[in-house]
């Protein structure tokens, strides 16, 4: 069920702790103003986290980033925008009591419509550029630890993401993870 504050329309997604935020934006002869994040607001909506780091990322056309997470204690939510281009945007549910463990949702998030998508903890992500080119900013409520990366092969079978692009470039550990169903991911 969408719920709104005075900046956002907050729209969970099939899996709904994904959630699709849209912000209020305010055009003018100028250009327009709108606000990214509002602690408070998104508190109201239930999607209240402490970010304590934002991460840049430019990529071109093809280009498949993940499917990635953070082992506990430093799992991480992360709020997606794409300020360049357009992406496809992916969430698997790895909660082992979930009743949507194993599944994924997609969206696309675009510069154009200034989009945030909201992943819990205890979710794979990644994306498709499907732009000429991409610049993807991220929030996020956890420090990264390169010693607590997990991750799944984009393209399992068992979990059959359905990405836009067929021809994925993807970098080699992006292409070696495990599958879905190989590991434990401990949420």
């Amino acid at each position: 069920m969408e719920k709104k504050t005075f900046h956002y329309t907050a729209t969970p997604l099939a899996i709904p702790d994904v959630v699709m935020l849209t912000p209020r934006i305010w055009p003018d002869d100028r250009g327009f103003f709108m606000e990214n994040y509002t602690k408070k607001e998104f508190e109201e909506l239930g999607l209240g986290v402490e970010f304590v780091q934002d991460n840049t990322v430019r990529s071109t056309k093809g280009i498949l980033r993940g499917m990635h997470a953070t082992k506990s204690p430093h799992t991480q939510v992360k709020l997606v925008r794409c300020l360049e281009g357009e992406i496809f945007d992916v969430a698997v549910d790895a909660r082992k009591n979930s009743p949507t463990y194993g599944q994924w949702v997609g969206a696309h998030l675009t510069a154009e419509g200034m989009e945030m998508l909201y992943v819990p903890a205890g979710f794979l992500h990644g994306y498709q550029v499907l732009s000429d080119k991409s610049l993807v900013h991220y929030k996020q409520s956890d420090y990264y630890f390169p010693d607590l990366d997990l991750g799944m092969r984009y393209d399992d079978p068992l979990v059959g993401i359905d990405w836009p692009l067929k021809e994925a470039i993807v970098n080699e550990r992006d292409k070696t993870w495990p599958d879905f169903g190989a590991i434990d991911y401990g949420f």
